[in-house]
């Protein structure tokens, strides 16, 4: 992950614990730079990353405030299994990756583990008819679900976690694009440097509990992400 959402999450993790408290300000960003060890333009951009999800505020004469102590919408969920299927566009995976480890720190972090504590890490290359689509990264506690290799093959990983009684209920999304590397292009059957869209979502219960990680890429002339908004 960028160092910059690194850090933002580590504010939003001390605004939602009460920590830095609703109507506080944060130290101005070369104090809170030194104080986390990262450089001034990476503290501003997760800065400008929170006041844009709406956490933050900035005042002129005031400085940087809290002004809500959390930001997860209610969505409703669908895997891209789940999509491709609506639309008979024949989905499968080619599952590459699917085996017990070690989160990675961020990754336990944000699904409310403890540090180094085992997840079931899946790796899947989704395809819609014979067309690569994206490549998918889950994080699963491994105490959640009981699920084969071969069963993801055909079938979403919601789905699975449904069937199991964890339902998918809530999730904070974050949408980004970049350029593929030369392994990514390879797999996606791109060109190296063709845009990607990404994809991070961490779902949860409707009793507040992680069910699962996800950090997927998606070929930006294949995929796209339509939202509807209300006022």
């Amino acid at each position: 992950m960028p160092l910059y959402f690194q850090v933002a999450t580590r504010l939003q993790q001390q605004i939602e614990a009460g920590d830095i408290p609703v109507g506080g300000r944060l130290e101005n960003e070369v104090e809170l730079a030194d104080r986390l060890g990262v450089s001034r333009p990476t503290m501003r951009r997760a800065i400008s990353y929170l006041v844009e999800r709406g956490m933050l505020v900035r005042r002129r004469g005031v400085g940087t405030q809290v002004v809500h102590p959390k930001v997860r919408r209610p969505v409703e969920l669908a895997s891209l299994h789940d999509e491709l299927a609506k639309e008979g566009r024949s989905p499968r995976s080619e599952v590459r990756e699917f085996e017990v480890r070690p989160a990675p720190d961020q990754v336990a972090q944000t699904l409310g583990l403890p540090l180094g504590s085992d997840v079931l890490w899946i790796e899947r290359l989704r395809f819609a008819g014979d067309e690569p689509l994206a490549l998918m990264h889950n994080a699963v506690p491994v105490d959640l679900l009981r699920i084969r290799r071969a069963d993801l093959e055909h079938r979403g990983l919601y789905a699975a976690l449904r069937a199991a009684g964890h339902v998918p209920r809530t999730a904070d999304q974050v949408v980004g694009a970049r350029a593929a590397t030369a392994g990514e292009a390879r797999i996606l059957h791109e060109t190296r440097g063709a845009p990607l869209l990404t994809m991070t979502r961490t779902a949860w219960d409707a009793a507040g509990g992680a069910v699962a990680y996800g950090s997927h890429l998606y070929r930006a002339g294949r995929y796209s992400f339509e939202l509807h908004l209300t006022s």
